[in-house]
């Protein structure tokens, strides 16, 4: 009987340094979580900044025009036409305004 309360004792003497060691872990398993977490939040900010200042329209206006050679198209060289559907019309069928810039290579880079 001394031999088993012996036994037993050792086996909760166990489980409560198991315990111990286990929220340890878990503990510095959380530490390193929140840290990441940190680093990742940082980072989403830097990228955000970073995204808003390539999407900025003068910045893309200035690479179109200084890097691609584009320019905005002169009088002339874009053609609207309006599209209708088939049939009767109906009070909801708008017409549809397509954009076509013609391509004069004569005046422009090749």
């Amino acid at each position: 009987m001394k031999m088993l309360a012996v036994f037993v004792g050792l086996c909760l003497v166990f489980v409560f340094v198991w315990e111990r060691v286990d929220m340890v872990r878990v503990g510095y398993q959380i530490e390193r979580l929140k840290h990441d977490k940190v680093v990742l939040e940082r980072e989403r900010d830097e990228l955000r900044v970073k995204f808003s200042a390539l999407s900025a329209p003068d910045r893309i206006a200035t690479v179109a025009s200084e890097q691609l050679g584009m320019v905005l198209p002169q009088q002339g060289q874009v053609i609207v036409i309006q599209s209708r559907s088939n049939g009767a019309p109906s009070p909801r069928d708008t017409p549809v305004e397509v954009r076509i810039a013609k391509n004069d290579l004569s005046g422009g880079r090749k």
